[in-house]
């Protein structure tokens, strides 16, 4: 049985209706539990305080941001050479939630920076990588807006998706890349023998696990809309042709 079956619309839209509730409350579910263990029932740190607590925050934002980018770049290759359209609309229905990861990640960044480094913000290549990957955010999103044609919209920003990547890859390894700059390395590293402390690691995977649910139900919900919207335009498309005709 071939995957790329479900990248029909009709397909699409059966089986993501009968799962996007189920991802929708699992999210739920983990976000609750791990936010309200790690803010709640965990201890300050002995060099940060509570501070630290904001790593419930905004580490799992800033690993969607990043992972949200891949996701619209594996989607747009798959549009690119196999012209499925679900594969399109998923990516631009995943660019808001993106965009909205990547700024939640920067203010928590900023408000955790700022008691540790003394400043909101500093020219560290992390940062600046993740600033210039909020802008690509922007403009997708404003490229998409831009063109009337949805399959031009759909190269276009197929094209714009492949550029932005390398500063998706910068977001994630720059501090592997240059060994400078304030911001501190990975708090979880499969290559690291010690990660954070476990009274703070579990929540924090509890969170990230939320963080990644909830990306899929809100690209889930997003795409079938996106769906919704593509029919509705070919529908008004005919109906000005028949109208045409007459």
């Amino acid at each position: 049985m071939s995957i790329w079956k479900y990248a029909n619309p009709a397909l699409f839209m059966g089986w993501s209706g009968r799962v996007l509730p189920v991802v929708a409350a699992l999210s739920a579910l983990c976000l609750i539990t791990g936010i309200v263990w790690g803010f709640f029932f965990t201890p300050d740190d002995y060099r940060q305080g509570s501070t630290v607590k904001i790593i419930y925050l905004h580490v799992p934002s800033a690993m969607m941001a990043i992972n949200a980018w891949v996701m619209m770049l594996i989607a747009s290759l798959i549009w690119l050479i196999r012209r499925h359209h679900v594969s399109a609309l998923a990516a631009r229905a995943a660019a808001p939630v993106g965009m909205v990861m990547t700024l939640i990640a920067l203010a928590t960044g900023a408000i955790w920076g700022q008691p540790m480094w003394g400043t909101w913000w500093v020219w560290d290549p992390r940062l600046t990588s993740f600033l210039i990957l909020l802008l690509f955010y922007f403009g997708y999103i404003a490229l998409w807006s831009a063109i009337d044609d949805p399959d031009t919209a759909a190269d276009l920003t197929s094209i714009l998706c492949l550029v932005g990547s390398v500063f998706a890859v910068l977001s994630r390894y720059a501090v592997n890349f240059w060994n400078q700059g304030l911001h501190q390395g990975a708090s979880l590293s499969l290559d690291k023998k010690e990660n954070v402390s476990d009274v703070f690691w579990l929540p924090l995977l509890v969170c990230i696990a939320g963080f990644v649910l909830f990306f899929v139900a809100l690209v889930l919900a997003r795409t079938r809309t996106e769906i919704r919207l593509r029919r509705l335009h070919a529908l008004r498309l005919r109906l000005r042709m028949s109208e045409g005709a007459e």
